[in-house]
């Protein structure tokens, strides 16, 4: 069965379900993994038409890519895979690797570990500020040309970035944090990005589980340990997030959705080039976010909601979250 229905990213045709899963969540950053049940969720996707998976081959130092191959042996025509390199993990911390001279390195070791033969969307993770962007593009390019991989894509680049990166090959898709909660690229990215015809996938559209239910504070280690270096989560922060997230319960219930369903329609309203990709562990979960794509928003749902939680009336500032400070350029 698929509840889903598709949409284009970028101009060369990457149909891709209208909402897509991020994988992160099942090999770091929120407790401890559960190979067992992510697997048994993963598939559950598939019979929802849920097949645009993402992951990285930093997630969980390779855990993620290798279990999602164990979950797409047998099924790999089935599912759009998009993957991301360049960020490198190790027992120091995190660094950033766009050099030309190691993209075919990271995009083979990634091929192995997911057991595929081709990536449908490689991005860069993050744009190496010691590497021209052209370099590093124009060393995916190569991949492009040689059947490796199919589309490419950028995640939290700068506009210019866009820019000169689309100069140098077609860009299919671009990755940045967007929610009701977090909106800065409304500003500048967003524009850029359509002028170059290149699609919009927000990670984190669901503000790290902010959106989803009760407001919980997180702890400083287990399960919420990933949360709780996020300005968002903290203080007077929180506690003024904490009331605009029950004004989008409220006025999810008024239309009989869940408020995870009710923020990821208002996404999905922003335009036919944008495809959220909320990520979870559980089959429960994936259904409800996956139930959002049959949801419209009316013209005035959409004002109500802008008129209950503006955007300038969330507080925090998530370019201060330690998780982005450890990324290092390499050396």
């Amino acid at each position: 069965m698929n509840l889903l229905n598709t949409r284009v990213l970028g101009r060369d045709g990457l149909t891709v379900p209208a909402v897509g899963l991020g994988c992160m969540g099942m090999s770091q950053g929120y407790g401890a993994t559960d190979d067992t049940e992510s697997i048994a969720t993963l598939h559950r996707a598939l019979d929802l038409g849920v097949t645009f998976w993402d992951t990285a081959m930093s997630y969980g130092r390779g855990h993620n890519e290798r279990l999602l191959g164990r979950a797409l042996a047998g099924r790999r025509d089935a599912v759009i895979v998009a993957t991301k390199f360049g960020i490198v993990r190790d027992d120091d911390g995190a660094r950033v690797d766009g050099r030309p001279e190691n993209v075919r390195a990271h995009c083979e070791a990634s091929l192995s570990r997911l057991g595929v033969d081709h990536i449908d969307l490689y991005y860069q993770h993050r744009v190496d500020p010691g590497v021209p962007i052209e370099e590093t593009v124009g060393a995916m390019a190569e991949l492009v040309a040689e059947g490796k991989v199919r589309h490419l894509g950028l995640s939290e680049a700068s506009p210019g970035d866009l820019e000169r990166a689309a100069a140098t090959h077609t860009i299919s898709a671009a990755q940045y944090e967007w929610s009701l909660w977090w909106r800065d690229i409304e500003d500048d990215v967003l524009p850029t990005a359509r002028r170059l015809g290149i699609g919009l996938v927000p990670y984190s559209p669901l503000g790290r589980g902010f959106l989803a239910g009760p407001v919980v504070v997180p702890e400083t280690s287990g399960a919420d340990g990933y949360r709780y270096g996020d300005p968002r989560f903290q203080g007077e922060n929180l506690e003024r997030n904490g009331k605009l997230a029950a004004e989008v319960r409220r006025l999810a219930a008024e239309r009989d959705m869940t408020p995870a369903q009710f923020a990821l329609a208002w996404l999905l309203a922003q335009g036919d080039d944008v495809v959220p990709i909320p990520g979870t562990r559980h089959a429960a979960r994936l259904a409800e976010n996956a139930a959002s794509a049959g949801i419209a928003l009316s013209p005035a749902d959409l004002d109500r909601l802008e008129a209950a939680v503006p955007r300038a009336a969330w507080s925090g500032d998530r370019r201060a979250f330690a998780a982005h400070r450890t990324v290092r350029t390499a050396v």
